[in-house]
């Protein structure tokens, strides 16, 4: 008999790519992961690994073995979805990923909610960037991610996760408030060679906003980089860069910088994603309820019908 735990290894291989991320994903030494391996090797009868330079790749035998672990493991999950559900508490853990902007405007609401309706329910909620947040709930790091998307970006598929609109969020570009006398400019044309503050190299909102100053005819002039919109407010706001900020960062707040329409009006889509196998968990349906009225209360009408709010859980195409 094939041993679960040693299949999730097996698992946990394909997806990580190495020992050493599997050993730091689940909390145990590389060689101990490497010993239970073995295990399943003899376990099995063929042989599941090969080396390949410094990395051990899989064999066409070990790949067969983790389609059928999948499986296995969704045939759980739905079980346990089963199992909460037909009781009347809702209970357990639920394990949320989400970005920075959503975790400051978003969650604290979301969780009075919870807290109110949900005693029993336990929310955990960590800071990721969408892109690790998808790949991590995919892995069974967490239950659930609340990711962006900017406008023309794509992002990597994952057929297990489903996908549930929550709002959309206007992107305009932010400058210095009118009593800076140092960084002035009205339009995306007039921020060439001025000082911008962006999110690292390699993030979407990145590749968006490089992307959208090449098309007005500039390379932007990128003297700030940090992942945190609190310190992108602070440095526009204080006269020492312009950025491009979604309108969630101010949370029904006024702004404390000027804010521009950009050219197209653009905006960014607010999802949630979880696996396919664990949606229905009740614990999860919770959690995304609140904040689907979480940012009710706080995302702003979008451009094209002001008058509409945006509309939770619309469904999108499988990430």
């Amino acid at each position: 008999m094939l041993d679960v735990r040693r299949l999730r290894l097996l698992r946990e291989l394909k997806i990580r790519g190495t020992l050493a991320g599997v050993a730091e994903a689940l909390a145990y030494s590389p060689s101990a992961v490497s010993q239970q391996l073995a295990l399943l090797e003899k376990e099995a009868g063929v042989v599941l690994l090969k080396k390949v330079g410094r990395r051990v790749q899989l064999t066409p035998q070990a790949e067969i073995l983790v389609e059928h672990t999948t499986h296995l493991l969704e045939r759980l999950e739905l079980a346990e979805a089963d199992l909460r559900a037909s009781t009347t508490t809702v209970s357990g853990t639920v394990r949320v990923a989400v970005f920075q902007s959503a975790a400051l405007a978003v969650i604290p609401r979301a969780l009075t909610f919870l807290a109110e309706d949900f005693a029993a329910l336990r929310v955990e909620v960590t800071e990721r960037e969408p892109e690790r947040g998808l790949f991590e709930v995919a892995a069974r790091d967490f239950d659930l991610v609340l990711a962006e998307q900017y406008p023309g970006h794509t992002r990597a598929h994952w057929p297990d996760l489903d996908r549930v609109n929550l709002a959309t969020d206007a992107l305009r570009l932010a400058v210095p408030p009118e009593e800076s006398s140092r960084v002035r400019a009205g339009t995306l044309e007039e921020t060439a060679g001025l000082p911008w503050v962006m999110e690292p190299v390699g993030t979407a909102s990145r590749q968006w906003a490089t992307q959208l100053c090449r098309s007005a005819g500039f390379e932007p002039d990128v003297r700030f980089e940090t992942a945190d919109l609190i310190a992108h407010i602070r440095l526009i706001e204080s006269g020492n860069a312009v950025g491009i900020l979604p309108d969630l960062v101010w949370a029904g707040r006024m702004p404390a910088v000027q804010l521009h329409d950009l050219p197209g009006t653009p905006h960014r889509t607010l999802f949630s994603a979880a696996r396919r196998s664990s949606a229905l968990r009740p614990g999860v349906v919770a959690v995304r309820d609140a904040l689907a009225r979480a940012v009710s209360k706080v995302a702003k009408p979008t451009e094209s019908d002001p008058l509409e709010p945006p509309r939770p859980f619309e469904p999108l195409a499988p990430v």
